[in-house]
């Protein structure tokens, strides 16, 4: 189904003034396959009050062994759902562990947060 812009709008009035006003916006961000993408992310004092997401507990794992056991924890808890759990496998299987970015040490967030 093709629509031009303008019958887009006549269509779905409201959805066209949503999308394009910035109320009620939340950043994405999961699957991250680009580590310096990843890491730039971080800034100074930005773990104050940061929850870690999936892709955080994924990257303090060595092997897919860990990787599949935090999703399949996480998508038994339902933080996440099944899609989402698939798209992370297919990474995981296709592209491997550091693909979501290099390795969280120990410490990390107390050596890279705020002090």
């Amino acid at each position: 189904m093709g629509l031009d812009k303008e019958s887009f709008k006549r269509m779905f009035p409201n959805l066209v003034k949503e999308m394009s006003s910035n109320k009620d916006k939340l950043p994405v961000n999961s699957v991250r396959t680009d580590n310096d993408a990843a890491e730039s992310r971080v800034s100074e004092g930005r773990f104050v009050n940061y929850v870690p997401d999936v892709i955080d507990f994924l990257r303090r794992c060595d092997t897919l062994g860990q990787t599949e056991e935090i999703v399949a924890y996480m998508e038994k808890r339902g933080e996440i759902d099944k899609r989402y759990a698939r798209s992370l496998r297919k990474q995981l299987k296709e592209k491997g562990v550091r693909s979501f970015g290099s390795k969280k040490e120990q410490d990390y967030y107390l050596r890279h947060g705020d002090h």
